[in-house]
């Protein structure tokens, strides 16, 4: 039997979201060998889940990266020192942001900007509330999502320094865009790409006398990353991983710890089946494709997907029967996460109970 195979698996309702704690473990021990967690900051928007978290804290992590509010409270109740909100709030998020850090004391939370005007909505809203939030100056350094250009950034810092109610602390660079599978190509570009922003860092330093705290990468880029000084480096999917970055960064050493289990629900014709894995069951933006690898059956081609249904082309519809269950892989694990309530958690083979997905809401309560 393969690692993933569940001893009480008819316990288990389907589709459900499987966890394997060991494994999760097994992650954080390895990013842990690749750099020190002093200057980890781990993206939760992979795991929602504050059980998961609590595993980092209790490795020793105590910075982590979060995209939504609902992230950032949820590392506020497991009392996280230190949160960065990965996201430039508008005047409405701000505002939410100011209740959060009230609300949670024991935990140092800040957020990013790349515009002056909204960086002065954001002072506003603190000075307002008698606070100051620390805040990251996001980078554009090629993804071209959010962030200011590095050559504008030092004039938004500049005037940022005058704001009241907010810090300016550092620089977040998120290099998303950088995917190569071949390592030596990966690594040129992110050198490349930092290289934009090292220039910035030195002027923004010998101008002010102050030392920037930088936060830089993901996933795919984070063995490069992880080999610089004072950079605080910030992979979430990792701690998962999925069927697309497997195939996609062979290099790094991640295992699979999250998985979707699913059964066959009608046996259509003799080389066609259906499971009941739809698109509320499984991330569904790839193409069809590309969005579920099985790891206990082969030669198996999605053909037909809808909300509850998946149809699968088999070679041979005869050797199964109405309830086998399938162990798939997301292609993307991040957003098939979030479709689920609650993960059914797996040690030693067997369900032992369920951790909450409780970020996987836009609201916990602030």
């Amino acid at each position: 039997m393969g690692w993933y195979h569940i001893k009480n698996i008819e316990e288990i309702d389907s589709p459900a979201l499987i966890v394997y704690k060991e494994r999760v473990q097994q992650n954080i021990n390895s990013i842990l060998k690749m750099k020190d967690a002093a200057h980890l900051r781990p993206h939760v928007k992979t795991n929602k889940i504050a059980e998961v978290c609590a595993m980092m804290l209790n490795a020793g992590i105590t910075k982590f990266k979060c995209a939504t509010i609902a992230e950032a409270e949820m590392l506020g109740m497991i009392k996280a020192p230190d949160v960065l909100v990965a996201y430039q709030p508008t005047p409405t998020k701000a505002k939410r942001l100011a209740k959060l850090i009230q609300q949670y004391p024991a935990t140092h939370f800040s957020c990013l900007v790349d515009d002056a005007v909204n960086a002065e909505n954001i002072s506003t809203v603190f000075s307002e509330s008698k606070l100051c939030v620390d805040v990251y100056i996001d980078i554009n350094d090629g993804m071209n999502r959010t962030g200011i250009r590095p050559v504008n950034a030092f004039d938004l810092f500049d005037e940022c320094e005058s704001f009241k109610g907010i810090n300016i602390t550092g620089l977040h660079v998120y290099d998303g865009h950088i995917r190569d599978t071949n390592v030596n190509e990966r690594k040129q570009k992110t050198d490349e790409a930092f290289e934009t922003v090292t220039g910035l860092i030195e002027k923004i330093e010998s101008s002010t006398g102050k030392q920037l705290k930088i936060v830089a990468g993901g996933s795919p880029t984070f063995p490069v990353h992880a080999q610089r000084n004072n950079v605080d480096c910030s992979p979430g999917t990792f701690v998962f991983w999925d069927y697309n970055y497997k195939s996609q960064l062979p290099d790094e050493p991640f295992e699979y710890a999250a998985l979707v289990i699913t059964r066959i629900i009608s046996i259509i014709d003799e080389q066609t089946i259906c499971v009941d894995l739809g698109h509320k069951s499984v991330a569904a933006e790839n193409t069809i494709d590309k969005r579920v690898f099985f790891l206990n059956v082969e030669n198996v081609q999605p053909s037909g997907q809808s909300e509850e249904h998946l149809v699968l082309n088999v070679e041979d519809a005869t050797v199964y029967n109405i309830g086998d269950v399938l162990y798939g892989v997301p292609f993307h694990i991040c957003p098939t996460v979030a479709l689920y309530e609650r993960a059914i958690v797996i040690e030693n083979k067997e369900a032992v109970g369920e951790w909450k997905v409780i970020a996987r809401d836009r609201k916990i309560s602030v």
